[in-house]
């Protein structure tokens, strides 16, 4: 097969020449792998061969190794580590040749094939002359070698974890970045490489930091690049100090001055690439002393092993002066166009960091600023003035914020209304709905919001909702942080005489021609989703004429036939928003007594409705369709047994759908709703939906994230149907099992703890669950050989000593749901156990009342179970 054609043809423009190509490639690689492999490899590395088929080559040969989704990516890296050794080597050594190719795409694609496969290999201990042979590569000419060959350690340093190579190695890996990024280096394509090589090695470089001299001399030579001529390395180096500002938070303090000076002069005078980095360092470190101010509270005790150093309170009066001039640099058409971002919205968001950190500091540095400029004729000026006010609302105190706005909102209202700038309005529209989010409330003691002016206000957000779209889709924000402040003040809510008038409003924008820029139909429905549920009781009448109107509009959605993908797309979209608005206005009058009863009379035609929608096959509208059904159920209780014949189907389909793994979280969640409506009337579906849980729980396609809510899901299944879960008690009880085994002794990141925990609180509630649906049956003996495991567990898991508040409420539960259940038989395996002593008394004494009161209900249940 002439492979060089076949690439060539795989780019024609004819598409049956190009279809053709794609089916000979695809054959090859599934009739003879090794070969078709090999093959590529050996395209990439021919100097002889056009540069498209080589590069194409290369693009194919580093997809078969590496995939976005996890199972697939397992498997390519079994089927690699499964190939023949001789084809690997002989594919290796091609990969490596290709490195001093005088082609740049060549040796580009061959840097990242190379790292694909170190990423497979070396943590399997194969391949260890790799990084060897490359590092003698680095010290040869050409350049163009060097170029390819730091690149390829940049990728390497990407692919593989920092654990799986030595320090010897590391260090050797750094020197020769460093060197390559040196001043002396006279090919500023080495030198480019090298900075970003050094970008992807940071992680590797925890035992150097800690030196002093290494650590000295990498921060002066990333530094000296800051000041190379050539942008695209001062950009690279810039991403580096941004790097090393997170990862190394607490080694900065030697050279926080230094990088300050550097960073103020690429801001005021360097190009956009590079100031916006130099701005999103200061943002980096904002972050980090954000974290650890809300981790360890303003009071820093001498042994903290994290320390704040206050950097930014420090830089305050220099930092923020050179942040509001960049405000003043925005684009013409930034606030029309969704992805926009440049150097006035970067310095908004570090300047709004900045406000979060320090808090009340920031202000009299800001106030000035805003006064100066407010009322300019520039309308960059009062743009500026209007986004620095909204960007600090957020960190000082109210008593702080407070006067300020109350002297500002008359004037911020007439803006809206009057000025003659969109981009003014645009951002005054914002700066309100900071106000109302973050100044507005039962939380915030006093409030900038009375009665008087809670009408004037409505009435200009609603009428900004006409204005073009970008500043009416921030109108319908503002009106939606307004609607929310008042969730909690019962029937007094000073926007109830405007219900009505509201809601039309949000409909009437919802079908304006214009509605599909910025986002805006979206903001109306999510308006008018918290407009509904932050309603009072006077208002229930109003939401019940609501429902046929929203009905009426999903039936209008489901009529459109033969539309184009794009058509269809937006469709579904929209459907979605329908469904969404459908679900909140059922669970707000399904909550009380008397709406509840008249809104049964619509649900026969609702679900009718959703059912179609399911029969429209997409999968963004499925999610939205079965959180509303959800909602149903919930409302219509054991009367929704009569839809399950004809939803069960999509139920089936919900939870194996794998590939959209949000749409299968959704629809476990859901069966546990219908659980808990239907109780012992789910019986007749249990069999499918148990088989299809366990199925799905042993499957690696499946994203991790959605086997929580399965076994929760367990729980709320046994909880309804009680003794009759004995026939899955034996399945459900070892998959649970297994997942406890690999819940505990996990050493990782935040994410995975995170993770651990949600997987961990899963199998509590499953527990939980199991133990009160067979509570008052006959058949609690068969719990009784399960009980040694679930208390390891429970001891295993107060010995990590890392659980949050959640699983420990839900740990400490599962022990009086077993004492309660098990009573006697449980007594003297109970008072082995760690969890009955040190676990229980440390959650009596929690100061969480929630934790603390299921703390005295296990105390008790145990101590009935031992006294018996």
């Amino acid at each position: 097969m002439e492979v060089t054609q076949v690439l060539l043809n795989a780019q024609s423009i004819d598409g049956t020449v190009r279809k053709n190509a794609e089916e000979s490639l695809k054959q090859f690689q599934e009739q003879n792998l090794p070969g078709f492999l090999l093959s590529l490899s050996g395209e990439l590395a021919n100097e002889e061969k056009p540069v498209e088929t080589r590069k194409l080559a290369g693009l194919i040969l580093k997809n078969a190794l590496d995939a976005k989704e996890e199972h697939r990516k397992f498997e390519l890296v079994q089927r690699w580590l499964s190939l023949d050794g001789n084809a690997k080597s002989q594919i290796k050594a091609s990969l490596l040749t290709t490195l001093s190719s005088i082609v740049s795409d060549a040796r580009s694609t061959a840097s990242q094939a190379i790292a694909k496969v170190a990423g497979i290999e070396l943590p399997q201990k194969q391949w260890p002359e790799l990084i060897g042979s490359l590092l003698s590569n680095v010290n040869q000419q050409p350049a163009h070698a060097k170029q390819a060959t730091l690149e390829t350690l940049g990728y390497l340093c990407e692919e593989v974890p920092p654990n799986v190579i030595d320090q010897d190695q590391v260090n050797k890996i750094l020197t020769a970045v460093v060197q390559g990024m040196s001043a002396s280096e006279v090919n500023t394509d080495v030198r480019l490489a090298a900075t970003r090589a050094l970008y992807n090695a940071i992680g590797f470089a925890q035992a150097n930091f800690i030196n002093d001299m290494e650590r000295d001399y990498l921060m002066r030579v990333v530094c000296e690049a800051t000041l190379s001529p050539e942008s695209r390395i001062r950009q690279a180096a810039f991403e580096c100090l941004v790097s090393i500002s997170s990862t190394y938070y607490e080694k900065l303090a030697a050279y926080i001055q230094d990088i300050f000076n550097i960073k103020v002069k690429a801001v005021r005078e360097d190009e956009e690439p590079v100031a916006l980095q130099a701005i999103e360092f200061w943002s980096s470190i904002c972050d980090e002393e954000i974290d650890i101010l809300e981790e360890f509270g303003v009071d820093f005790t001498g042994d903290s092993d994290i320390t704040c150093f206050y950097f930014i309170k420090q830089a305050l009066p220099a930092l923020v002066p050179m942040l509001l001039e960049t405000l003043l640099k925005q684009e013409e058409d930034q606030d029309q166009d969704e992805g926009a971002w440049n150097i006035a919205m970067a310095g908004g968001t570090c300047l709004g960091l900045v406000a979060r950190t320090v808090g009340d500091d920031i202000v009299p540095f800001v106030v000035p600023f805003i006064e100066e400029n407010i009322q300019k004729p520039d309308w960059r000026q009062r743009e500026a003035a209007t986004y620095a006010f909204g960007s600090i609302l957020e960190g000082p105190s109210p008593e702080k914020l407070i006067p300020l706005v109350n002297v500002a909102l008359n004037f911020m209202l007439s803006a809206l209304t009057k000025d003659p700038s969109s981009h003014v309005k645009d951002t005054t529209a914002w700066a309100l709905g900071r106000i109302f989010e973050f100044l507005h409330g039962s939380a915030v003691g006093s409030t900038v919001i009375t009665q008087e002016n809670c009408q004037q206000l409505g009435t200009v957000l609603l009428q900004s909702m006409n204005d073009t779209p970008n500043v009416a889709e921030k109108a319908c924000g503002a009106l939606y942080f307004l609607a929310q402040g008042y969730e909690e003040v019962g029937p007094l809510s000073p926007l109830t005489p405007f219900f009505q008038e509201i809601v039309q409003s949000l409909l009437t924008v919802t079908h304006r021609e214009d509605a599909g820029e910025s986002r805006l139909r979206t903001a109306a429905y999510e308006t008018l989703n918290e407009v509904v549920r932050c309603s009072t009781d006077e208002t229930a009448p109003l939401v019940l004429q609501l429902v046929p109107v929203i009905m009426m509009e999903l039936h209008n959605t489901l009529e459109g036939q033969n539309l184009s993908s794009d058509g269809r797309e937006k469709q579904s979209e929209l459907q979605g928003l329908l469904c969404g608005c459908l679900q909140v206005i059922i669970q707000k009058l399904g909550s009380s007594e008397p709406t509840k009863y008249v809104l049964m009379q619509f649900a026969d035609q609702v679900m009718g409705l959703f059912l179609r929608v399911f029969a429209c096959r997409s999968a963004t509208v499925h999610e939205e369709a079965m959180l509303a059904i959800g909602a149903v159920a919930y409302v219509t209780g054991a009367d929704f047994a009569k839809y399950m014949p004809e939803f069960y189907r999509y139920l089936e389909m919900g939870l194996q759908n794998f590939e959209e793994y949000q749409v299968c979280a959704v629809t476990v969640g859901v069966v546990g709703d219908i659980c808990r409506a239907l109780e012992e009337k789910i019986v007749p579906y249990c069999d499918g939906i148990m088989t299809q849980l366990l199925k799905n729980l042993s499957s690696n396609q499946l994203n991790r994230s959605v086997k929580p809510p399965i076994f929760s899901c367990f729980g709320d299944i046994a909880l309804a149907v009680g003794e009759y879960f004995e026939k899955y008690l034996m399945w459900a009880m070892s998959a649970l099992q297994r997942a406890a085994e690999l819940s505990t002794h996990v050493a990782g990141d935040d994410e995975l703890t995170e993770y651990t925990n949600s997987l961990r609180n899963g199998i509590l509630e499953a527990y939980s669950g199991i133990f009160q649906g067979f509570k008052s049956s006959a058949k609690t003996q068969l719990l009784i050989p399960y009980a040694p495991h679930i208390l390891q567990f429970l001891d295993g898991i107060y010995m990590e000593k890392d659980m949050d508040d959640v699983v420990m409420k839900t740990a400490i539960g599962v022990l009086g749901d077993l004492a309660d259940t098990l009573g006697s038989h449980a007594g003297s395996l109970i008072q082995q156990s760690l969890s009955s002593k040190d676990f229980l008394n440390e959650c009596l004494s929690s100061e969480d009342l929630m934790i603390k009161e299921s703390a005295e209900w296990a105390k008790l249940a145990i101590s009935r179970a031992i006294s018996v």
